[in-house]
């Protein structure tokens, strides 16, 4: 509230009441306070008003900022709640991209794990591999020299030389260029061997086993028919188409000189037939028996038999000792007039002519190149 100066009292004190002459300027002085109070209170409206005015304006103002502000509160939480439903959206989605990367590293190791455990495994096959081929060419080596060296087998061991050569020509490893170098070496020399005919010697042999059954032993009672006709046996002439027919009394005479003689010959033959003489050192085999006759063919075959095997073995010794049994059997009971005899003789001293003392090398080279191969680590 506006404040109203001061005037002066209404009731003058006593003492300060001026004397009577003295009281006319009184009232231009309450003029002026009235003009006064007058453009006070004015002044105190148009302030009222102006503070009215400011204070309507700042209302308005603080309603539009409410407003304003409440709409931006609005659309804050809004955004705030889009940015929360954003943000846990991120986070599943990042849960689900972490979830899912774990598992791509799980696969990803475990993919490690496998590639390595598959090329330990390739590495252990592929050394297994060379292992089993060398353990496998290392068995036919160290079978072909066996066969080389009992049975002089020179075709097995070049075929099984061959064999491991081809085995090792699979691989590209240039530590078996070393091993291949030894079995060549072993190659060279078994082809630098003289030739054996084992093959046809045991075919020979083979062939005099099968006539045993038809030689002729000395205790047989069937003669033996000569190959030639006898000495005195006179052929008879063919005529003569331009002979002449006074010869025919001649040609009647020599006819019958020419039966004469046939006659005669056959007699002769005959009656030389029924007593011969022959010398025998062994009288036993004239008097064999039927059975012993087949245990004579048996024994001779067996003993062909082993020095078949002997020859096939390679045991020059054995062969030699059981081929001149043969030979002292067939001469002691056997009649050696015998075309067959003869044939099997002759078949027998063919295979004795052949030399099989032979030195056949061994296939240490190639066997000790494996076996120091394998041992190395």
């Amino acid at each position: 509230m506006n404040e109203l100066p001061p005037s002066a009292d209404p009731m003058p004190r006593p003492e300060s009441v001026p004397a009577t002459p003295a009281a006319a300027p009184v009232e231009p002085l309450a003029r002026t306070g009235k003009g006064i109070q007058r453009l006070l209170t004015l002044a105190l409206l148009a302030l009222a008003l102006l503070l009215a005015v400011q204070w309507w304006s700042t209302n308005k103002e603080l309603k539009s900022l409410r407003n304003t502000l409440a709409q931006r509160l609005q659309s804050g939480e809004v955004l705030n709640s889009e940015t929360r439903m954003l943000a846990k959206t991120a986070q599943d989605t990042s849960k689900e991209l972490q979830a899912k990367v774990n598992v791509l590293e799980n696969k990803q190791a475990e993919s490690q794990n496998q590639q390595i455990a598959l090329e330990q495994l390739y590495q252990e096959l592929s050394r297994s591999r060379d292992d089993w081929a060398l353990s496998e060419i290392e068995q036919v080596l160290s079978t072909a020299s066996q066969q080389l060296q009992l049975a002089g087998n020179v075709p097995g061991a070049l075929i099984a030389l061959q064999n491991a050569d081809r085995l090792l020509s699979r691989s590209d490893k240039p530590q078996f260029i070393t091993l291949r170098r030894a079995i060549a070496r072993d190659q060279e020399k078994l082809k630098s061997l003289p030739i054996v005919d084992t093959t046809g010697m045991a075919l020979r042999l083979d062939s005099v086993i099968g006539q045993i059954d038809n030689l002729p032993l000395l205790s047989d009672e069937k003669p033996v028919v000569p190959a030639t006709l006898p000495k005195n046996a006179r052929i008879k002439p063919a005529p003569a188409s331009g002979a002449p027919a006074a010869a025919a009394s001649g040609e009647w005479m020599t006819t019958v000189r020419n039966k004469w003689d046939s006659w005669s010959s056959e007699i002769w033959l005959e009656i030389k037939q029924l007593v011969r003489v022959r010398e025998v050192t062994t009288p036993e085999a004239l008097l064999l028996s039927p059975t012993q006759a087949y245990y004579a063919r048996e024994n001779l075959k067996l003993r062909l038999l082993s020095a078949r095997l002997a020859l096939l073995s390679r045991n020059e010794s054995a062969f030699r000792n059981d081929i001149l049994a043969a030979q002292d059997t067939i001469l002691k009971y056997f009649d050696t007039r015998a075309k067959q005899t003869q044939a099997a003789q002759a078949l027998l001293r063919q295979v004795q002519n052949n030399n099989l003392s032979i030195e056949m090398p061994t296939l240490a080279d190639s066997l000790n190149a494996v076996r120091n191969y394998k041992a190395a680590p």
